[in-house]
């Protein structure tokens, strides 16, 4: 598989898995977690569709000619692919009761979406 449709791919699973879960959320978790980890659920599910969205784009660009470098543009989908199992798991695994050892690994998650964003500027900027 090409690396524009495994990222499209990607966005498209991202996306279905966020409006289910955000509907899950909204739903199943109401009245039955703290406020505080639903308030970190939907977090991960926003986070995780802005970066499907970001991954579709990405897609869309390595389907098409560019100045861009292509490998910048693949290592930020990678990162936000990582970016959203650790950071979105992250939060999703702790609201439903998870260890507390995911706690750590929200920021990791945190730090590949950072990274893959400078990369994506990074790459803009070579045009």
């Amino acid at each position: 598989m090409n690396t524009a449709k495994l990222f499209i791919s990607f966005a498209a699973l991202y996306g279905f898995l966020a409006v289910g879960f955000g509907a899950f959320g909204a739903h199943a978790l109401r009245n039955k977690v703290p406020e505080n980890l639903l308030s970190a659920f939907q977090t991960g599910v926003q986070y995780q569709f802005y970066h499907a969205l970001a991954l579709m784009l990405l897609g869309v660009l390595l389907q098409r000619p560019s100045a861009m470098p292509e490998s910048l543009l693949s290592i930020s989908g990678y990162l936000f692919i990582a970016g959203v199992l650790l950071f979105s798991g992250s939060l999703y695994g702790m609201a439903l009761g998870g260890p507390t050892w995911l706690g750590p690994i929200t920021p990791l998650g945190g730090v590949c979406f950072l990274v893959a964003w400078a990369v994506l500027l990074a790459a803009a900027l070579k045009i």
